[in-house]
């Protein structure tokens, strides 16, 4: 049974070629069950051929530990993750793969991420040379391990399979703690890996960014992202409000305190219907205000261009000293000692630089 239009208003959706990967795996294995796996995620095997079909992220992620129950595999996720199907791709993937260079690639995919998986928000960002995507669940029930996973293996291998072939992680962050299969992720992304983190990060050398896709068909990506657009389009109503308020919310924490009444009124409404239409989409005022603190920390510390006591100003902390208590919170370490392992990672061989403001 496909579940009803108005249950989508307040679950995030995952694209359905990502199931039908899954799907498509565990056939490979000998041990797809279509009734039991019909059942898991409440439709019809059938319908996920459909390429702008979405599902709810709860069900999919229930798949996942299901496969990994009947496989008797915990990496499922990286071995899955692995296989490289053109034919099975789904739209988003078509777009990627047929783009001019790398770096308009990753550009697509940043922007067109929510159509793959809605509970994680993808972010981009150049530090020095290193290219760096971000992945973070908008809430702690949205994270799948075997899905960031299978993420992860899927980004390394289809970009070296379509792109260049020594293309390698420089360094990973992982958000999950150690799994028992943790040398795995080394052999396959390329490059040191982090556990049980903030967030997952993958940087990259940035100078693969201007890599051609040598194999692009420029006439099928202008018709698959007239189609990606077109869903792009019809969804971007869901969790718009959300949007806006997390926008508005990084606009005015360097300059004003943030409080739910200035930007209620910003937004011509009560603190009570702000809270009302935000909880709508399954989000708070407070969790907003913390998950933009703590991206624009994570970034501002990591990038060493602002003092700490500046950092602290600019994301709306009375002192520094409250801004380490938070930071340290969010990731287990100090701001400054953040700083410098950071450094150390991105200048390996020469040593980790002082940080200016260790002193601070």
């Amino acid at each position: 049974m496909i579940p009803a239009a108005s249950d989508y208003n307040h679950t995030p959706l995952v694209a359905a070629s990502s199931t039908l990967a899954l799907v498509h795996y565990l056939q490979s294995q000998g041990l797809l069950d279509p009734a039991r796996v019909q059942q898991i995620i409440g439709m019809d095997l059938q319908a996920l051929a459909d390429p702008d079909l979405r599902i709810p992220a709860p069900a999919h992620y229930r798949l996942w530990d299901y496969a990994e129950q009947v496989t008797g595999d915990p990496a499922i996720g990286l071995h899955a993750g692995l296989v490289v199907d053109p034919e099975r791709m789904g739209l988003v993937g078509h777009v990627f793969f047929n783009c001019d260079t790398l770096g308009e690639a990753v550009t697509q995919y940043v922007r067109l991420h929510r159509l793959i998986n809605e509970s994680v928000t993808l972010s981009f960002q150049q530090t020095g040379d290193e290219a760096i995507l971000t992945w973070q669940p908008d809430a702690p029930n949205h994270y799948s391990r075997q899905d960031m996973d299978r993420t992860l293996a899927a980004a390394l291998s289809r970009t070296r399979h379509f792109i260049h072939p020594e293309i390698h992680a420089e360094w990973v962050e992982i958000a999950h703690p150690s799994p028992s299969y943790a040398d795995e992720y080394e052999t396959l992304l390329g490059g040191p890996v982090t556990f049980d983190c903030t967030s997952t990060r993958l940087a990259f050398d940035s100078r693969h960014l201007s890599h051609g896709i040598p194999r692009r068909n420029p006439y099928v990506y202008s018709a698959v992202l007239k189609q990606v657009n077109s869903v792009l389009a019809r969804l971007q109503p869901r969790r718009s409000f959300g949007r806006k308020i997390r926008r508005l919310i990084s606009k005015q924490m360097a300059t004003e305190k943030i409080d739910a009444d200035s930007l209620a009124r910003q937004c011509h409404m009560s603190r009570q219907t702000l809270y009302r239409r935000l909880k709508r989409e399954g989000l708070s005022f407070h969790d907003l205000v913390e998950q933009v603190r703590k991206d624009k920390a994570l970034r501002y510390v990591a990038a060493d261009h602002y003092a700490l006591g500046e950092i602290a100003f600019l994301l709306g902390f009375s002192e520094l000293s409250a801004f380490s208590r938070a930071f340290k919170r969010w990731t287990g370490t100090a701001p400054a000692q953040y700083r410098a392992n950071q450094l150390a990672r991105t200048h390996p061989t020469s040593g980790a630089p002082a940080p200016s403001d260790v002193r601070k």
